[in-house]
């Protein structure tokens, strides 16, 4: 297990936007993340009826970005240019809104990653329940020092 501690320096997503809290196992192609802070009041996606389903997704593309870094720091390199999230598709969801009880497991499976981007399978599942699930894609867009 990988704390926050650990990675949280990795990615661009601070303070509450950092909505995963541990890496329980990666590999080269997949990661499995945790999250117990969509039951937390100051979640920023949290609205008057709680977490709505359909930011489950941003939790999907947050295990994508440690995953990412996770794999660039494992080959040597610290600094890895931020992506932006350009696709959502084959978005499903089995929820309208996510309950505040129990852990959320964030897993996503890359199915691509090279230097300008990458796509990637993800899945939020709470208790062994599927929550949602889709493939999504990230572009590195050059930055004016790249």
């Amino acid at each position: 297990m990988l704390p926050k501690s650990d990675w949280a320096h990795l990615i661009p997503h601070a303070g509450g936007m950092c909505l995963l809290d541990a890496v329980l196992t990666w590999d080269v192609d997949t990661i499995h993340a945790a999250s117990e802070g969509h039951a937390r009041p100051d979640n920023p996606l949290r609205g008057p009826h709680g977490l709505h389903a359909v930011h489950l997704a941003e939790y999907g593309a947050q295990a994508m970005a440690v995953h990412g870094a996770l794999r660039a720091r494992a080959g040597g390199v610290e600094t890895v240019r931020p992506g932006m999230l350009v696709s959502l598709r084959e978005v499903r969801l089995a929820v309208e809104y996510v309950s505040p009880d129990g852990r959320l497991d964030v897993h996503a499976q890359c199915l691509y990653a090279g230097d300008t981007g990458a796509q990637y399978l993800f899945r939020i599942e709470r208790d062994g329940h599927l929550l949602a699930s889709g493939r999504a894609a990230v572009i590195h867009p050059e930055g004016p020092n790249s």
